[in-house]
């Protein structure tokens, strides 16, 4: 069973009879301790507080029985790591890829998510969690104000609260599909024509950051935590 917040998107899964709804991930209408695994791709990173991100993390915890597993990826800072660049900055130049090689497997349909408030900051971050960064030697930083940089696609980040600039145009209807538009992200051989432009809000993580609000929590264990292609991921057991 998947979820997502984009209607679109569900619409698609439900044409291809695949199970999905609506839902935030927030809050999923899903009873306490019924899954026996749950997989987080490429979502929390789009929530602009800590306090969200570990809600959304503590979330998923819940819809775990004991015993029960998740994986966890998010887009890591560092998209060069131990000498090796990861295969979003490789593929800067002429890359006909679309967001599954920067956010794995989403498929981009119409870009429905809402942009945060222009207010919201990574300043809330908790004295703990920040304690836990500094020890992983990450440069976790609250952000001065809301102006957020905007980010130069297949390039490396140099904040970790940013906006990614992506292109929205005109799409070919393929048989099945209720859908009439695609986006691709800025700097793609698709986006050269004109179109749109919209900003979708990321928070990147540096290292240790996601491991770190995961032991934060008293009702998993991280059993593994590893860096895959430019994200940073997790796998909890629910205790």
């Amino acid at each position: 069973v998947g979820c997502d917040r984009s209607k679109n998107l569900v619409d698609i899964c439900g044409e291809k009879n695949f199970q999905a709804f609506v839902c935030d991930a927030l809050s999923v209408p899903i009873r306490s301790g019924s899954c026996d695994a749950c997989i987080s791709i490429a979502v929390i990173h789009h929530f602009s507080t800590a306090e969200r991100r570990l809600a959304t993390i503590r979330e998923l915890a819940r819809l775990l029985r004991p015993g029960g597993t998740a994986l966890i990826y998010v887009w890591a800072m560092e998209q060069e790591y131990k000498n090796q660049k990861s295969k979003y900055l490789k593929e800067k130049n002429g890359s006909k890829d679309k967001e599954e090689e920067i956010d794995i497997g989403m498929a981009q349909r119409p870009l429905s998510d809402q942009m945060p408030d222009s207010s919201s900051q990574d300043s809330a971050c908790s004295d703990q969690l920040l304690n836990d960064l500094k020890d992983e030697g990450c440069d976790a930083k609250p952000v001065a104000d809301s102006r957020l940089p905007v980010h130069t696609n297949r390039s490396s980040f140099h904040s970790q609260d940013l906006l990614v600039p992506w292109h929205l145009k005109g799409g070919t209807k393929k048989k099945g599909e209720s859908v009439d538009t695609v986006s691709f992200p800025a700097g793609s051989k698709e986006s050269q024509e004109l179109s749109p432009v919209f900003h979708r809000y990321y928070h990147v993580f540096c290292e240790g950051e996601l491991e770190a609000a995961c032991r934060s929590l008293d009702c998993v264990r991280v059993q593994k935590s590893y860096y895959d292609q430019g994200n940073w991921c997790v796998v909890l057991e629910k205790l």
